[in-house]
């Protein structure tokens, strides 16, 4: 098992992400609402240090938030998931999109895996 997460900034994708994950038989995930540090600072009015600076520029004001997504995950469903991901986002290698990656799953309890 994998714990498969997802920090979607583009969350428009968030809904037709999902229902393609569900079309495809990977079901159970969560989502929260997060907030990048950049963009905390930023609300703040405090002045991050100068290694953040050209970073402001890829922020999108008017975003409230990102979404992230856990999904617990037999390790056969990772490439299938990561694949709907990459298929609906283009992919996180454009700018301001979002991160992926996976942790390894030693114990979990209170779910199924289908």
């Amino acid at each position: 098992m994998q714990l498969l997460v997802i920090i979607l900034n583009k969350t428009e994708y968030l809904s037709q992400m999902l229902n393609c994950m569900l079309e495809r038989n990977i079901c159970g995930a969560t989502v929260l609402d997060s907030t990048g540090m950049i963009k905390v600072i930023s609300e703040q009015s405090i002045e991050p240090p100068s290694i953040f600076g050209s970073l402001r520029e890829f922020i999108n004001p008017s975003r409230e938030s990102s979404k992230t997504v856990f999904m617990v995950l037999p390790d056969e469903k990772i490439e299938i998931a990561k694949s709907v991901v990459k298929e609906i986002t283009g992919g996180f290698d454009k700018p301001n999109t979002g991160i992926m990656f996976t942790i390894p799953i030693s114990y979990a309890e209170g779910i199924k895996m289908v």
